[in-house]
């Protein structure tokens, strides 16, 4: 009589959770790395293929503080010869290895989206769905990793289709499904169209797990191309930065378009929501500028908190105005890609950082536009560190055309009344932003210090 196959819970048992719960906390993509791991829990798990045997698990992480996180964990279990990456754990005689850097083990998901299979588990189901006008996928393709992680894990089948598969897990519809399909269609020409997606649908909760986009094959990123034309084409950069300009104000007007559905239909912004925002940034300023070290590259904005609370505060007094719309929600150069002399806009998921509810409220059109100009002494900067040689007025150039082909292209029922009213609130968003980069890069970057300085100086002394 031959064997039962053993269970996808009985897989999982084989697992030596200590050695996972190591492995866990040196990717890159956990985002919990300061903190003790007390426990790890199997809260759902499927077997999505058999050779392999190949799992696909939702892990609670639970930390001694009290807190815990869910992380989608796809694995596969090898033996011990073939897990020569991504070894996670002991698991018996195999060896359980993260299933998306073995190329058999992730096809395996992306064939689950083409079949579209439905995956029933111990407390609900995982759904694989393709989008409707999707092409077939190339499952057989060659498999290789899209760069590097960050809060998820991505990989490109045949230079044809990207799957993007979330890890930190929170319930409800990722903003990047829900913006791609909204932008799909509306058929708008700008975004990688989706190709398909997958989900857990339970008792307790639902979330998105991941989604297939087609991969711009030969694309440039925008940063980097930025970093590279800046010394060598500098008038041509400018000017395509005024194209991603208008092609920015057509999504922000496409995002706007469907006064029928309440999840995208624009919104009067509310006098609260300005105070709220004046007052975060108020708190953050504060909170920064206490703290700040004795460091020459400080020396532009040292002593000068209360001047920036004072700015933000006379800036909030005016009041926001325009709609307030869904957005990109991380809008910066390294977000869009260059092909065939057109730009491409990807990764809607916004700042990872914030919880999933944030990064689907609507805001100001105008919070995307002052992050892409912030991109732009980013990539000053960074082409200047090369060694290269950047014209000195490449940033305010850049900055005008981009604002040029954004204000040209954009609705304008979207925005306050008024050039001055729309600088205002610009400004606002601007000195968010770079109050955020001085904290970041005071906790992990010390030596990029100077840009967000710059910048907040800037802002300062403006009129």
């Amino acid at each position: 009589m031959t064997a039962a196959r053993p269970s996808a819970r009985e897989l999982t048992e084989r697992i030596d959770h200590e050695a996972l719960a190591e492995w866990l906390a040196t990717r890159r993509w956990y985002a919990s790395k300061s903190k003790h791991i007390a426990s790890l829990q199997v809260e759902e798990c499927v077997q999505l293929a058999d050779s392999p045997p190949q799992l696909l698990m939702l892990l609670h992480v639970r930390f001694t503080s009290g807190d815990h996180e869910l992380y989608q964990v796809p694995l596969a279990l090898v033996a011990p010869e073939l897990a020569v990456e991504g070894r996670a754990a002991g698991a018996g005689e195999l060896v359980a290895v993260d299933a998306l850097e073995h190329s058999d083990a992730a096809r395996a998901l992306l064939s689950a989206i083409q079949s579209e299979r439905t995956l029933e588990g111990e407390e609900g189901a995982f759904n694989f769905r393709r989008a409707p006008t999707s092409p077939a996928l190339p499952v057989s393709a060659s498999v290789r990793p899209a760069g590097p992680e960050q809060s998820h894990t991505s990989i490109v089948f045949g230079e044809r289709t990207v799957l993007k598969a979330l890890r930190r897990l929170e319930p409800g519809v990722s903003p990047e499904l829900e913006l791609l399909r909204f932008l799909g269609e509306r058929r708008f020409a700008n975004v990688p169209p989706l190709q398909g997606f997958y989900e857990y649908e339970g008792r307790a909760f639902t979330c998105t797990l991941g989604v297939a986009q087609r991969f711009v094959e030969g694309a440039v990123g925008g940063f980097a191309l930025a970093v590279d034309w800046v010394a060598s084409r500098p008038n041509a950069l400018v000017t395509v930065l005024g194209d991603l300009g208008a092609v920015t104000a057509r999504l922000h007007n496409c995002l706007a378009s469907d006064m029928s559905d309440p999840a995208f239909s624009p919104e009067e912004p509310s006098v609260e929501s300005m105070s709220l925002l004046t007052a975060t940034i108020d708190e953050d300023v504060e909170r920064i500028f206490s703290r700040l070290p004795d460091d020459e590259r400080l020396a532009p904005i040292a002593g000068r908190g209360q001047d920036v609370r004072e700015r933000i505060s006379a800036r909030g007094h005016i009041g926001p105005g325009g709609r307030a719309i869904r957005t990109h929600g991380d809008y910066h150069l390294g977000q869009t890609l260059r092909a065939d002399g057109e730009w491409q806009i990807i990764d809607f998921e916004g700042e990872p950082a914030r919880p999933l509810h944030e990064r689907r409220q609507k805001r100001s059109p105008l919070r995307d536009v002052a992050s892409m100009l912030r991109s732009f002494a980013y990539a000053d900067a960074t082409a200047r560190a090369t060694g290269a040689g950047v014209p000195g007025d490449f940033e305010a150039r850049a900055r005008s055309s981009f604002l040029e082909g954004y204000l040209s292209a954009i609705d304008r029922a979207l925005l306050p009344a008024g050039e001055a009213a729309i600088a205002n609130l610009l400004e606002i968003f601007e000195l968010e932003k770079a109050v955020y980069e001085l904290r970041y890069e005071l906790d992990h970057r010390p030596e990029w210090l100077p840009i967000p300085v710059s910048g907040i100086a800037r802002l300062l002394e403006a009129g």
